[in-house]
């Protein structure tokens, strides 16, 4: 069970939410990377369904998947935006003072970063995705979140993640 302090936020108090995270470091030819997480079978298959049904654009960015290229990995836009299906459980889950926000019925946990950067990873679903978003992208608030929900709702169950 996931315990942490859950916020639901309305689309109006997120845009006004600065967020920002860290991606991978570029390659030489410019594109963005990203791990590639390695998930059982059958978070593997929800992690598929969702690469499928993930939106060509997210708020207003273009698709421009990560290196090494992978249906477990995606991103928009330049600096990234970069989601990852199929991670293992955040560790802050566990801590009962850890932040959380619910995105148009998407439970996500949130963590500042040392470098004063956000990562979103989805709760109470049978899979973990994790989604960064870069410092350059912080004036759209949680834009990003609210343009992936549907597909996260489409493609992977609410339920407790193997």
């Amino acid at each position: 069970m996931n315990f942490f302090r859950h916020r639901p936020f309305g689309v109006p108090a997120l845009a006004a939410l600065m967020i920002a995270a860290a991606v991978g470091c570029s390659s030489a030819d410019d594109a963005p990377s990203a791990a590639v997480p390695s998930p059982g079978g059958a978070v593997a298959k929800l992690c598929d369904h969702l690469d499928g049904v993930l939106p060509k654009k997210v708020d207003g960015l273009t698709r421009r998947d990560p290196e090494p290229s992978s249906a477990l990995t995606a991103g928009w836009g330049d600096p990234a935006i970069i989601l990852r299906c199929g991670v293992e459980r955040p560790a802050k889950m566990a801590d009962p003072e850890a932040d959380g926000v619910e995105v148009n019925g998407v439970g996500w946990l949130l963590e500042q970063r040392t470098d004063n950067s956000f990562r979103f990873t989805t709760t109470l679903r049978k899979a973990y995705v994790e989604v960064t978003i870069p410092a350059g992208r912080t004036g759209d608030g949680m834009a990003p979140l609210v343009s992936l929900a549907p597909a996260i709702k489409k493609a992977v169950p609410e339920g407790i993640a193997d």
